[in-house]
């Protein structure tokens, strides 16, 4: 067969037959041979020897079993870790649809299985056309016989290959009769004949769905309707092999309502899952409604029903459905055990008693009695009294859960009725005449509370339903409002905790996916959980988040833990794992499961967001700095090439005609190489001090300092053209001290003297003043130039920009002096401005953070 769709990235193959004892273990063995042979690690890790002389001499390489003790005996398994440790090319594991037994990983071999396949592992294996879920129902009409261990229809199809292993029934009735194969004595020549012809098309049918998944083709979509009834796991395996024939899809629909109680349709949506289908569930009392709107809505082409027990009642469904989803076709399915259904059906559902609703429904009776005994006093008519009893019945409806109460009290005000307020009173014997009154309250007493018991139920259903949106869209909500993904799994495991008031614990996944450390949100169970007992049970989150299952609890693997363990996921892997705290039998109903899961993804999708959100920010970040260099290398490389070729040309110069220059012309030579050295210096420390900033690599070491030594250090490193203006400093008499990086200020201060000096005409006035404001200190460096017009001076301080500089010389800035101001100015949590000076100039203003000093010091 072709390649079908893999389990993981291991190849599966399966040796298929119709009944033991065909040698499906020995082809099996014989093919691990031959790819032995060709240099294929292969290792045979669980064998069912039904009769060892059968199997051939394959000198290949055994797994010793894992022993297990079960009941006071001992028993061997297939060892699953061992087989993961050991990671064979090729492992042989025998007889895939076995239970395990208790103390093993998986409730199921197939599941041991699925798990090699995600490690990487191909493997081999063998299984029965018994075996295969879909085909229960039609194995057993065929003969008589049902098989307990099963695997679902879905596992089967995904192989990547399947061998059928045949022989003809004849001989092998001859093996099974002289105990050659070790199997129950239950097949005759006519059941091997008809189980070979189940087993020939369920291989062929196999073999459509594999041709048919390469055409373009309309998919049919089947709707099968789960119940609690014993005959729907018989259609929902038909439903799942005619999916299979039509190559499309099904979907279970379960109508919650009060006519269907969790346990009842439990096992079946269990059944349903296995099989395959997508589980959907509506609420409302009218099935027929609810089944056609879904199936509309959904796109169904067919709906497939099974007949049910009571007479009528399958063709009142389907003429209703006919009428209200006429284009879709409608599949009856018949039942075969509908004479056992039908007596069960008969029996009502055992109800609890308890002690409160007994005494409830008993008071109200004696409340209603008593009302009546009064109003019978007073003269008030029979038609009144026998109105309060039935106002009586409705509210031990109300008051009590199921229908055993609401009968019992629909009888009872009968016979109360009849022995207090019917002549002869006080005994149960009355005039014919109250016989048709007696018939019409037993009528309406149990017509009524059973419509209050609906309307009750139907409230139930209905805030139930209004619970499940009310929590999902308070859970988006709050997980929309996550800002990190602490707060994203802080969300969902408080709205896990307010669901199932249970200790729930969050393992995240780091940047390795690998999970990290844990973190537990205590519940309202009363329990006082430790990190020890989550730590006992971490490797079972680590199973988890590895293979993207749900295990521990209530589940079949890992189903001693003591926490069940649902993966977060998201669009391709898990990303975390939460662990929800179960008391000893204390399963989650399915509207919490439900719950559960829908948390769960609605966190999955909150932390793909985040997870999309910081990629986005990074690539920003990296964009940005991307920009930032390769403006930094275009600035450098076109105003670099100024100074550097009149550094170049003036040292030429020198050096050539020294001898021919005189002192004058020398002195001039050896100041404009200077000039541009120093500027080239002003310009690589600039560099250097942006880089760091922009790299966050620039820590600053704030301390008090006294600001006048800070500009006057400043002062010392002016441009040489600073001595062509008239520079004043003023300061006030008190001592003036900020917590600064004095390195960093003095920088900030000599760009700002430099920027006034290279952009005004020799001989202006340039001033650089400083006082205290409260908290504040405020420096000002202002000059009486030209100035800046207005639209440019929101732009002065952004990088690379530059303004138009008709008094300086040919070298142009990069535009990094004033956007380095800001950038460390903003670092001592200061701000810095420029605005206009009267009359004309600029003047910029930055604020420091004053600081007290004592008076000793």
């Amino acid at each position: 067969m072709e390649e079908g769709e893999l389990l993981g990235s291991g190849k599966l193959k399966i040796f298929f037959s119709y009944a033991p004892g065909t040698g499906k273990t020995r082809t099996m063995l014989t093919a691990a041979g031959e790819e032995q042979k060709r240099g294929v690690d292969v290792v045979v890790g669980y064998l069912e020897k039904y009769c060892d002389a059968e199997l051939p001499e394959d000198g290949l390489e055994y797994l010793p079993p894992r022993q297990i003790r079960y009941q006071g005996k001992a028993y061997q398994e297939f060892d699953l870790d061992a087989a993961l440790e050991r990671k064979p090319e090729l492992i042989l594991v025998d007889e895939m649809a076995h239970t395990n037994r208790e103390g093993s990983r998986h409730l199921k071999r197939y599941q041991d299985i699925e798990e090699l396949l995600r490690a990487g592992i191909h493997v081999y294996t063998t299984v029965n056309v018994q075996n295969l879920e879909s085909l229960k129902d039609v194995v057993f009409s065929a003969t008589e016989n049902t098989v307990t261990e099963r695997i679902p229809d879905i596992v089967f199809d995904r192989a990547d290959q399947v061998e059928f292993v045949d022989m003809d029934p004849e001989d092998l009735l001859r093996r099974i009769e002289s105990k050659e194969v070790q199997t129950p004595p239950v097949f005759t020549l006519e059941k091997l004949n008809a189980l070979r012809e189940i087993a020939f098309r369920r291989a062929a049918d196999c073999i459509g769905n594999r041709a048919g998944e390469k055409k373009q083709r309309v998919r049919e979509h089947l709707l099968i309707c789960l119940s609690g009834a014993p005959s729907n796991a018989t259609v929902i395996r038909t439903a799942a092999r005619m999916a299979e024939a039509f190559h499309g899809e099904l979907t279970a629909l379960y109508v919650e309502n009060t006519q269907v109680r969790d346990d009842e349709i439990r096992e079946n949506l269990r059944l349903a899952r296995e099989l395959g289908a997508r589980i959907a569930t509506v609420y409302g009392e009218d099935t027929a409604l609810q089944i056609a709107e879904y199936a509309q809505i959904s796109g169904v082409t067919k709906i497939v029903l099974g007949r049910s027990a009571r007479r009528g009642h399958s063709r009142q469904m389907v003429d209703r459905l006919s009428e209200l989803a006429p284009d879709i076709d409608i599949y009856i399915i018949p039942d075969q055990h509908r004479t056992m259904e039908k007596r069960k059906f008969l029996r009502l559902s055992p109800e609890k008693i308890t002690f409160r609703e007994t005494a409830v429904s008993l008071g109200m009776m004696a409340v209603c009695t008593i009302v009546n005994f009064f109003f019978a006093g007073l003269g008030v008519e029979e038609a009144n009294i026998i109105l309060i009893y039935i106002l009586g019945v409705l509210g031990v409806a109300v008051l009590t859960g199921g229908k055993l109460y609401s009968l019992a009290v629909s009888l009872l005000v009968v016979l109360l009725f009849n022995f207090f307020f019917t002549e002869p009173y006080y005994t149960l014997f009355s005039a014919p005449g109250y016989l048709v009154t007696f018939l019409i309250m037993l009528v309406a007493a149990i017509v009524s509370s059973t419509l209050t018991r609906r309307i009750k139920n139907q409230a139930i259903l209905s805030a139930r339903k209004a619970y499940r949106t009310g929590t999902l869209l308070e859970t988006s909500r709050k997980l929309q409002r996550a800002r990190s993904e602490r707060e994203i799994f802080s969300v969902a495991a408080a709205q896990l905790g307010k669901l199932l008031e249970r200790t729930i614990v969050i393992y995240p996944a780091n940047e390795k996916k690998v999970l990290g450390q844990m973190e537990i949100f205590p519940g309202e169970d009363g329990e006082r959980w430790t990190r020890e007992d989550f730590l006992a049970e971490r490797e079972i989150a680590e199973w988890v988040f590895r293979n993207n299952k749900h295990a521990g609890a209530t589940t079949h693997t890992f189903s001693e833990a003591r926490c069940l363990y649902l993966a977060v996921r998201g669009k391709d892997q898990p990303l975390a794992v939460a662990g929800i705290f179960l008391k000893d039998s204390d399963k989650p109903a399915d509207f919490e499961k439900e719950l559960m899961v829908a948390i769960l993804d609605e966190c999955g999708l909150a932390l793909e967001i985040e997870q999309i959100w910081q990629a986005k920010q990074e690539l920003e970040e990296t964009a940005r700095q991307e920009t930032l260099r390769a403006n930094l290398l275009r600035a450098i490389s076109h105003d670099l090439r100024t100074p550097l070729t009149g550094i170049s040309g003036n040292a030429g110069i020198l050096l050539e005609s020294s001898q021919k220059l005189g002192e004058e012309k020398k002195h001039a030579l050896y100041l404009s190489i200077y000039d541009d050295a120093m500027w080239l210096m002003q310009l690589v420390e600039n560099l250097l001090s942006i880089t760091r900033i922009e790299n966050g690599a620039m820590k600053l070491q704030l301390r008090p300092a006294l600001l006048e030594e800070v500009i006057y250090d400043a002062m010392e490193h002016l441009d040489r053209k600073a001595s062509e203006h008239e520079i004043t400093v003023s300061l006030p008499e008190e001592i003036l001290v900020a917590d600064m990086d004095a390195r960093l200020i003095v920088q900030v201060v000599i760009n700002l003297m430099n920027n006034a000096v290279k952009y005004t005409p020799p001989g202006s006035k340039i001033q650089i003043s400083a006082q205290r404001e409260g908290s504040v200190l405020t420096v000002k460096v202002s000059d009486n130039g030209p100035g800046i017009p207005k639209e440019e001076q929101k732009r002065i301080f952004d990088m690379f920009y530059t303004r138009e500089n008709k008094n300086a010389d040919s070298r142009r800035g990069l535009g990094l002096g004033l956007s380095l101001c800001k950038s460390i100015v903003n670092a001592h949590g200061g701000t810095i401005t420029a605005e206009d000076c009267q009359p004309h100039g600029t003047c910029f203003t930055f604020t420091l953070h004053a600081s007290e000093v004592a008076a000793y010091e």
